[in-house]
């Protein structure tokens, strides 16, 4: 028995401090007579069962006190989707409201107020207004130039008469409607 508690400690500590830990209750433990080391094994033993069923009672109240949660919950009409949208809009309120944030903010504040008062900046955006205002007049010239083709296409006779004969067809197409109607 001896054997299987010294080769239980052959895996490395997780620390030097377990270390020092592990090797006093090992030399404390080789101290004890037979019949003490089995005392002590058994002691353990039953705390160990004691702990494990404390823990299996923990789940089970647990795994209850969870299922009563959810359905409040779904008795409050809080969803899945609810829950994870309101974690993720306090994630954001709490990123905005962080030093972090404040101080990156200021920087892209200081960074494009700097920017924006570049001469080359101050060029290019001339530059693109003028280009913008070209743009807006040629649009403009041909805009009035296919209006005024419309409307003189709307006036010509050939218009005219091709409103006439599509009128015409309404009305007979209507008619046949109601000739239709009737007979039933």
């Amino acid at each position: 028995m001896e054997d299987l508690y010294n080769n239980a400690h052959l895996s490395e500590p997780a620390s030097p401090a377990a270390s020092v830990a592990s090797a006093e209750i090992a030399a404390e433990f080789a101290a004890l007579t037979v019949e003490e080391k089995e005392q002590r094994r058994a002691e353990w033993s039953q705390e160990l069962a004691r702990v494990e069923e404390e823990i299996n009672t923990l789940r089970t109240v647990l795994a209850s006190k969870t299922r009563h949660a959810s359905d409040l919950k779904r008795k409050l009409g809080i969803t899945v989707w609810k829950e994870l949208t309101d974690d993720v809009n306090q994630g954001v309120k709490n990123l905005k409201e962080s030093h972090v944030y404040q101080s990156m903010e200021q920087s892209v504040g200081s960074i494009s107020k700097a920017v924006h008062e570049a001469p080359l900046f101050q060029r290019t955006e001339s530059v693109l207004k003028t280009t913008g205002e070209k743009t807006a007049s040629v649009f403009g010239s041909i805009t009035s130039g296919i209006t005024s083709k419309f409307s003189q296409m709307k006036n010509s006779e050939s218009m005219r008469s091709i409103e006439a004969s599509v009128g015409s067809a309404y009305e007979n197409v209507k008619a046949l409607g109601r000739v239709a109607k009737w007979r039933n």
